[in-house]
């Protein structure tokens, strides 16, 4: 039976069917706990019929070495960043993944992050639980504008939930959804300079790539307002770490709340856990009951159908 290597944590902390459905193919399987740098999975390449993975760095280097056993790499997500897939693709290796399953979930903990710094809920409940009675005032996000570059899935549930807070709503996708935005009262920016310069807060929802890789500096952040709101949902990487703590230092930014690190785990002393105005939580945006369950049984179902020869998968890299 094929045997299958399985990193996901969210997948194996989460009880659900996916598990019953993996088990009961009777595959070989080993677990472990990712996400695994490119020195561990080149560890472990070369013993496995598949990846079931998660933010696992598959390189050019680990798919070679995985190699000729490998014949399938089913991601659990839809983030491919961490996956060299243009190697994929050439060694004719399938890429699956799972779009459509976690955009109400990251919607959802994109407005957490945002309430969490405009009510100052994290600094006032954290001092109430060491006893300090500490009233801080807050800011309203009703009249403020919301600006959302990437208006995809996850973008759109941003952009509804924005609306039903009274915040008019701004966006730049370079695959604008006009049906969308005009059902929902989304005023399209021609470009994200147009968004940066015009958005109370901002809210990354945009795929990681050559053209999007550190596109919120130093430059960016001195155009857009002053007190400005940034909120990450996407990957740390859209970022630059440096630059942001730097704007939150002198108040440029009002506040960052992002689930997502340039590192991860980061390590003690990131600059961005004890910077003024930041939320950071730890990559568990999609992470509820309700979301895992679907992307893991997604991710199982493209797995496990491919294997059986089965057409019903997803798969991201066409060859």
């Amino acid at each position: 039976m094929p045997k299958i290597l399985l990193t996901t944590t969210s997948y194996q902390d989460t009880p659900g069917a996916h598990h019953e459905l993996l088990e009961s193919q009777g595959f070989e399987i080993q677990r472990e706990r990712g996400p695994l740098p490119e020195e561990k999975m080149l560890e472990l390449a070369g013993e496995f019929d598949a990846f079931l993975c998660g933010d696992d760095a598959i390189s050019r280097a680990v798919i070679e070495k995985s190699l000729p056993l490998l014949k399938v790499i089913s991601k659990y997500g839809i983030g491919l960043d961490k996956i060299d897939v243009e190697t994929a693709t050439e060694k004719k290796i399938p890429v699956l993944f799972t779009p459509g399953v976690n955009h109400t979930t990251v919607a959802e903990h994109t407005f957490g992050l945002l309430l969490g710094i405009t009510k100052q809920i994290v600094a006032t409940a954290s001092a109430a639980r060491q006893g300090e009675w500490k009233r801080l005032t807050g800011h309203e996000i009703m009249g403020q504008t919301m600006g959302i570059i990437g208006l995809g899935r996850i973008g759109k549930e941003v952009a509804v939930r924005a609306r039903a807070f009274g915040m008019p709503v701004i966006a730049y996708d370079p695959y604008f959804d006009q049906e969308f935005a005009s059902t929902h009262a989304v005023k399209r920016c021609a470009t994200m300079d147009e968004v940066l310069h015009d958005a109370d807060v901002v809210s990354l929802h945009c795929f990681l790539d050559d053209h999007t890789r550190d596109m919120i500096n130093k430059k960016k952040i001195a155009e857009m307002r002053d007190g400005v709101i940034v909120l990450n949902c996407a990957r740390g990487e859209l970022v630059v770490t440096a630059d942001v703590v730097a704007a939150l230092n002198s108040g440029k930014l009002g506040g960052y709340g992002a689930d997502v690190l340039d590192v991860e785990p980061p390590p003690p002393d990131h600059p961005l856990l004890t910077a003024p105005n930041a939320v950071i939580t730890p990559h568990i945006g999609s992470r509820t009951y309700e979301s895992v369950e679907r992307q893991a049984m997604r991710a199982t179902r493209n797995l496990v159908n491919f294997l059986a020869g089965n057409p019903d998968f997803i798969q991201a890299n066409k060859f």
